[in-house]
């Protein structure tokens, strides 16, 4: 056995970092497929927050959003990351709704596909715990920059963008509370992997600093152009789920999933060896960042 190349700490992290957001995808599969087991196959992977899965499935989504933030790296790619951070927690905190009888043991008391209202203790705690701690973690944020330890250059757009979606879903929460029941989870997922595809496209065509390698960049564009049909699918199909007799929209969603895990192994692969692992190369003027 060849001796193992020597890591610095940051390439470390960033290497378990990147290893720790695809494995989550492993715990919703995992717990998704265990639930199963015991209520069948679902309309959807959401669907699974109201079986057992459901503790694995919101866990696994907080860590993805904690991770990401942790992970993202400089420039464009950083905002997008950050965004994309903001909407994790609400997939999770915010349950989907459920057509009559699909799921055993939940009433669903309207004939169409609506919002569990036995739920809704639960979204609402979750709601305010999000709005709580996003707020704080803007001011942090702020805090930190106007002491100069961060650059607003470089964060000022993720707590502009942040503060921005935290008024938004608290507006939405308190003054049209049943249209975020409803929407929510959806909106919140489309934005999501929708973002995920802008961030495969800038990890082909970076900004700043070298190209990727054509394999990594081929990896890359396919990775992106799979996520946009899947989310074209997903909107499309969504108001059928509950009437076409196949589960569109858990497979719509279990290929966003895959594709996310993707994404993330061809990076980590493309960036195990780099001396800075971050997203995009520091430039010398961020070295005090």
């Amino acid at each position: 056995m060849p001796p193992a190349v020597p890591s610095t700490s940051v390439q470390r992290t960033y290497r378990y970092l990147r290893i720790a957001i695809a494995g989550t995808v492993v715990v919703i599969f995992v717990s998704v497929g265990l639930a199963a087991t015991s209520v069948g196959w679902l309309t959807s992977v959401s669907d699974y927050f109201y079986t057992p899965a459901r503790n694995a499935f919101v866990g696994a989504l907080i860590a993805a959003a904690m991770a990401l933030v942790a992970l993202s790296g400089r420039g464009a790619e950083r905002a997008l990351l950050d965004a994309a951070a903001l909407f994790a927690p609400l997939i999770a905190l915010v349950p989907t709704t459920l057509a009559p009888g699909s799921v055993p043991g939940v009433a669903v008391p309207c004939p169409h596909r609506c919002f569990p209202p036995e739920f809704e203790a639960d979204a609402a705690n979750g709601v305010a715990t999000y709005l709580v701690v996003g707020l704080l973690t803007i001011l942090v944020g702020a805090l930190l920059a106007s002491l100069r330890q961060l650059s607003l250059d470089l964060v000022g757009f993720s707590l502009v963008s942040g503060a921005a979606v935290l008024v938004g879903v608290g507006a939405t929460w308190l003054f049209a509370r049943d249209a975020f029941l409803a929407q929510g989870h959806f909106a919140a997922t489309i934005a999501f992997f929708a973002l995920f595809a802008t961030v495969a496209v800038l990890a082909a065509f970076p900004r700043r600093g070298a190209p990727p390698a054509t394999v990594f960049r081929i990896l890359y564009v396919a990775i992106a152009v799979g996520l946009v049909g899947v989310l074209v699918v997903y909107i499309v199909l969504l108001p059928q789920a509950d009437t076409t007799g196949v589960p569109v929209v858990l497979l719509a969603e279990a290929a966003a999933l895959v594709l996310f895990f993707a994404f993330w192994v061809v990076q980590g692969i493309e960036k195990w060896h780099e001396a800075d692992p971050s997203i995009v190369a520091a430039r010398p003027d961020d070295a005090a960042t």
